[in-house]
């Protein structure tokens, strides 16, 4: 009965607000575009070109092609994942008592940073379940050691690699643990799994050197601060979700009563629990270990600069941490204590969740691509009218949006280099782009992309004909004389993503531009985007 109310409070606080208006964002919006894709034109090609693993998009393409594509349904898909996931948490605690089941489900059903993920059209629901599954069948075959057990534990730790791109980082340190586990009964088996391990790892090392050496601005929104850690435990641990996309580099950005209830208790509360299951348990200590290593290594790609130290990346060890939680809350003597401190982190979590404007099931999608395509249509294109999209290609709004009949050109950051000055590669932008266009936006003049809309768009626009421009406030927030301003600074020029001063610079640059011949007659902003439509005046 207890699981059965758990598993429910979860389903409902996983359906709340879920039917979002502002439509898929660019992430969610790529899972559905991939999905979308036939199988044998352009699907594998899809994942191939975002350097993702195939089971969740395969998984999204079946409910695709049972039920339907609508943003409903696309969300509906991750709330499965994240309400099986509740269940699946029960078991791996029950391998300790009922009552460690009961409370890892329960954390798990009011998790914010779940339910949050569980409302996304992405693979993190359905990886935190696969890893939920790796550790129940990781204890279940520390416990007893049969075929059974070996194989579910080989499937599910498959289904993480085969799900995430870093995900064997966290089924390595899996093997650490099992292997310092069994190396007294199964010596020979393990030096063996080991050895072919080993051959595994030079049969994917093409991959292992494509993620190092790809050039890609993929990654280029952040960069590391030990800070990160401390919001990685207020991200999993309590109902205030800050490193989503990206963090403040000061852990103490907003130290006020609303932080220190809602973020620091909770994970004051739950960080007692972890230590109380580690203390004097050596197989706690050491699964808390194979979680420890797996943030080691994420912050040293993250200091290499490969990949951006957000807590989603780490989701593989939160099931980890969920349990030690669980389980040191259920080894707390004083049972007064002991339930307090459970009431007070639920009702925390709850009171959050129900009462604050930006808890998990109610924070807007500000970049969702519906939002721009409605800007575009509230213009009211007409046939032979150009729409200039800023940022993001053509493709990525075709979901909402038909644009038969426009002259669509993008300038997106696949493309930029080719309107921001001549001869200039995307790989190039990437390597020395920062030196390269520093003249430019300290000019804050580009006679470059002044011919190019001269040429592409100006000469060609008929009287009484409009430019619609689509804008992405939140990647171009600079003004001209701001860019100017940090291009003239070393210090602020080196620490100011490129990205940020090449679409402020280029959304300025076009503003100014089109003004010159054409006259504003429609401006609508909403969410993080805004469109501005320019007419040709025949007078």
């Amino acid at each position: 009965m207890g699981i059965f109310v758990i598993t429910l409070l979860g389903l409902i606080l996983r359906v709340l607000y879920i039917n979002k208006p502002d439509g898929l964002w660019n992430d969610e919006y790529i899972s559905w575009m991939i999905a979308s894709r036939p199988m044998l034109d352009g699907f594998w090609a899809g994942i191939k070109s975002q350097c993702h693993m195939p089971v969740y998009y395969l998984y999204l393409k079946s409910f695709m092609a049972m039920f339907g594509q609508s943003d409903l349904l696309l969300r509906l898909t991750s709330v499965l994942c994240g309400t099986l996931s509740i269940i699946a948490m029960y078991f791996t605690g029950l391998e300790k008592d009922r009552k460690t089941g009961l409370i890892a489900a329960l954390f798990t059903a009011i998790s914010s940073f779940l339910i949050y993920y569980s409302q996304e059209v992405r693979f993190y629901s359905l990886l935190f379940l696969f890893s939920v599954l790796s550790l129940l069948f990781t204890i279940k075959l520390v416990k007893k050691t049969n075929l059974t057990n070996l194989i579910c534990l080989v499937i599910s730790n498959l289904l993480v690699i085969f799900t995430h791109t870093i995900g064997f980082v966290y089924v390595f340190f899996n093997l650490v643990y099992l292997s310092i586990k069994l190396f007294k009964n199964y010596r020979k088996t393990i030096l063996a799994i080991w050895g072919g391990g080993a051959l595994s790892v030079l049969a994917a090392a093409p991959l292992v050197l494509k993620i190092f050496t790809t050039t890609s601005f993929s990654q280029w929104w952040s960069s590391f601060s030990f800070s990160n850690w401390g919001f990685l435990l207020t991200d999993y641990f309590s109902p205030v979700l800050t490193n989503l996309v990206s963090a403040p580099e000061n852990f103490f950005y907003n130290f006020n009563a609303g932080f220190i209830i809602f973020a620091l208790i909770p994970v004051l509360i739950a960080s007692v629990w972890i230590i109380f299951s580690l203390k004097g348990n050596k197989d706690n200590i050491l699964l808390f270990s194979s979680a420890a290593g797996v943030i080691i290594i994420l912050t040293l790609a993250a200091l290499c600069g490969k990949l951006v130290f957000i807590t989603k990346y780490s989701i593989e060890i939160y099931p980890v941490l969920i349990l030690l939680a669980a389980s040191g809350a259920c080894l707390i003597k004083n049972k007064i204590l002991k339930n307090v401190l459970i009431v007070l982190f639920c009702l925390v979590h709850i009171t959050y969740l129900i009462l604050s404007p930006v808890s998990a099931p109610k924070i807007r999608r500000a970049q969702g691509h519906k939002i721009a395509a409605d800007l575009i249509k509230n213009a009211t294109p007409q046939k032979g009218d150009f729409i200039l999209l800023e940022y993001y290609q053509k493709d990525r709004f075709e979901k909402y949006i038909d644009f038969t009949g426009l002259n669509v050109i993008s300038i997106d950051k696949g493309n930029f280099p080719e309107y921001l000055s001549q001869n200039m590669t995307y790989e190039k932008a990437v390597k020395n782009g920062k030196e390269t266009y520093r003249p430019t936006f300290q000019a804050s003049v580009n006679g470059y992309l002044q011919k190019k809309l001269e040429t592409e768009i100006l000469q060609k626009l008929k009287p009484d004909k409009s430019v619609i421009v689509l804008m992405l406030n939140s990647v171009a927030f600079y003004e001209p004389e701001q860019v100017k301003l940090i291009a003239s600074d070393d210090r602020l020029y080196k620490k100011t993503p490129l990205l940020f001063l090449v679409f402020s610079h280029i959304k300025g640059q076009v503003a100014e531009d089109l003004l010159k011949t054409l006259t504003v007659t429609r401006f609508e902003s909403k969410g993080d985007w805004s469109v501005i439509k320019f007419t040709k005046l025949n007078n």
